[in-house]
């Protein structure tokens, strides 16, 4: 059997195949970013509900009034509704910058956070780090 000569790639070409799908992939973080932060409201707003309701608690005696064990979870949803964003708004500006072959670092950065969103963020992040850190890549956005 005759063995069959090396297929040749065109890296240019993978390349920008890598940063199209990276940059797509980002717009996906920051679209599942909105649906956490609806989530976070949909939770909010199921136990404002609940805690909310005086004949529910009427009958309790233990623990803190329902009210007051809600308001700390108010820090809850604002603290995380604001990583949401912020994680968001990231994302977009990565996706953009890897369309436009502007703002390596940046994306690298973004990459970086986005491995702390377990699974789909970290497998994003390390592509998005293995990716940019090619040679042929970084020759990219030189030019």
């Amino acid at each position: 059997m005759a063995e069959l000569p090396p297929l040749t790639r065109d890296q240019r070409k993978v390349d920008a195949d890598h940063l199209k799908l990276l940059a797509i992939f980002h717009f996906v973080g920051a679209g599942l970013a909105l649906l956490g932060i609806l989530f976070l409201f949909g939770h909010y707003m199921i136990l404002h509900t609940v805690f909310d309701n005086p004949a529910m608690w009427k009958n309790s005696q233990q623990g803190p009034p329902p009210m007051e064990f809600f308001s700390m979870f108010k820090w809850f949803y604002l603290a995380f509704g604001i990583w949401f964003l912020i994680f968001g708004i990231l994302n977009v500006l990565s996706g953009l910058f890897l369309l436009g072959r502007k703002h390596r670092m940046f994306s690298l950065v973004v990459g970086g956070i986005n491995c702390v969103h377990i699974p789909f963020g970290m497998a994003l992040g390390i592509f998005t780090i293995i990716v940019l850190l090619r040679d042929s890549v970084k020759e990219i956005y030189e030019s």
